[in-house]
């Protein structure tokens, strides 16, 4: 039975088990409430009956909070028992509930005709921690829960039930009673939802991320890496430039995950569009993700330089995506690269660049390799080409193959470089790194020109090139270095 929200229908392997009881768990303006009326709208909207018990909130507020959300209210049953004005003024006390008035009424009463006269498929008790106030002790109120979940059970109902967990009043022993826990918690890179508990089903695990938009809740599930095999066959991909290829020993396969390192300014990005550029001619959609820089600048650069963004644009082989990191979860930007890959049929994706994609995560450094594996493995699955762009840190001096030590995630490292020769910036290309094949294990001179991009010859007459400033060598002392 569908939830109401996609995504967690997906998280929850299709929805929930019908005629059992789930909790949904979570701090106050979590979103539980309105997970709750998505769970009946989706009811309504397949022809059931749909209860809403409400024992805080005042009806009038949550119809209207309900309605701004686009649910319809009229078509859901409420049995509103929350408490009312009267109970404060009549009794003189600030207590919600007083004993008499739950003796004059008892509220067990109220839920056991209300519910039969309207005989739901689908109930909402929101929150049933309230009932924790009318009884004497936790055991009793535990007590009283089972029974509750039990009638419900028995008139064929599919109850949710929110809780508000607190330090004084937790909930963990509800977790026992129920078929399933939704928990709805806020980290530092946004708000997520688990499923720790569910019977009768396969769930997927970790943490997922969700988020409250105008129109409800919006689930994003993590990636799953499995989830889809690729029938790529092995072939590869020409960058259209034959010294380039030859370094890569004929280009990078397909459905291989590549890396372009350097420091800023060396020409990572525009190496890594030639591969799409070169994609294009044959057909093929690429798509790339901006986390570092502005789509516009990117495009008026890559006109000058002689790639026809503008024409791959407008025939649907390229997709250009600018991504503020900082409003973006890791859930919410793979949602981005499935809906590519699997709706629009991607064939390249490029993501520019590895430490502003981290920026999604706000300070989680330990789940960056967890994500980006997770990201990368998916796109191998499903055949897809993956280029990474790795800012590494130093100009000239150490070299680094890569700055977020990712490079056990790629088949292919290619790697840029500046140079100082003889007073003259200069810069170089090499690949570290090949899985599937052999590669050319010289450095050349790498030129970006209006007319595009220019790999050199080796650059054999210089030695130390790695370290930014190399050394001149001479052919007499060559010679003699290899007669040694």
């Amino acid at each position: 039975m569908s939830t109401g929200v996609a995504g967690l229908d997906e998280i929850l392997s299709g929805g929930l088990v019908s005629e059992r009881s789930y909790m949904v768990r979570g701090q106050a303006g979590s979103g539980k409430t309105i997970l709750s009326f998505h769970f009946l709208q989706q009811g309504v909207d397949e022809g059931e009956t749909a209860l809403f018990i409400n024992l805080e909130e005042d009806v009038r507020d949550l119809k209207a909070n309900a309605a701004a959300l686009g649910f319809d209210t009229d078509a859901i049953e409420f049995l509103d028992l929350s408490p009312s004005a009267d109970v404060f003024v009549e009794e003189e006390s600030y207590e919600v509930f007083a004993p008499a008035e739950v003796e004059r009424e008892p509220l067990t009463d109220r839920i056991v005709e209300g519910v039969t006269a309207v005989d739901p498929d689908r109930v909402v008790v929101d929150p049933l921690t309230q009932l924790r106030f009318l009884l004497s002790d936790d055991y009793q109120f535990r007590k009283q829960v089972v029974g509750f979940m039990r009638f419900l059970k028995n008139r064929a109902a599919t109850v949710l039930f929110t809780v508000q967990n607190t330090a004084s009043l937790p909930t963990d022993d509800l977790e026992f009673i129920t078929d399933g826990t939704i928990r709805l918690d806020a980290a530092e890179y946004g708000k997520t939802v688990r499923v720790p508990k569910f019977r009768g089903s396969a769930t997927q695990s970790g943490e997922h991320a969700y988020r409250i938009t105008d129109a409800g809740i919006v689930v994003y599930p993590a990636l799953q890496p499995g989830q889809r095999e690729g029938d790529a066959e092995f072939e590869q991909i020409s960058s259209g430039i034959p010294e380039l290829d030859e370094l890569l020993h004929g280009g990078i396969e397909r459905g291989t995950v590549s890396i372009v390192s350097g420091p800023t300014g060396v020409g990572k990005t525009t190496l890594s569009t030639q591969f799409m550029k070169e994609a294009a001619g044959r057909g093929e959609r690429s798509v790339i993700y901006l986390f570092e820089e502005n789509r516009e600048t990117f495009l008026t650069r890559s006109r000058a330089i002689n790639i026809p963004v503008d024409e791959m644009l407008e025939k649907g082989t390229l997709q250009v995506t600018e991504v503020e990191a900082l409003e973006q979860s890791p859930q919410e930007f793979a949602r981005m690269v499935r809906e590519e890959v699997e709706e629009r049929g991607a064939d390249i994706v490029m993501i520019d660049g590895i430490s502003g994609y981290r920026l999604t995560l706000r300070g989680e450094g330990d789940m960056m390799l967890q994500q980006m594996h997770a990201l990368g493995r998916y796109l191998k699955n499903a055949g897809v080409t993956g280029i990474l762009v790795d800012e590494t840190r130093n100009v000239t001096g150490e070299f680094q193959a890569t700055m977020e030590n990712v490079s056990y995630l790629a088949d292919n490292i290619v790697f840029l470089r500046h140079l100082e020769v003889e007073g003259e910036l200069r810069k170089a290309i090499g690949v570290l790194k090949k899985r599937t094949s052999d590669f050319e294990r010289t450095i050349r001179e790498f030129r970006i020109t209006e007319h595009g991009i220019v790999v050199g010859e080796p650059m054999s007459r210089l030695r130390g090139i790695l370290s930014g400033t190399p050394e001149v060598v001479d052919r007499e002392e060559k010679r003699n270095d290899c007669d040694e």
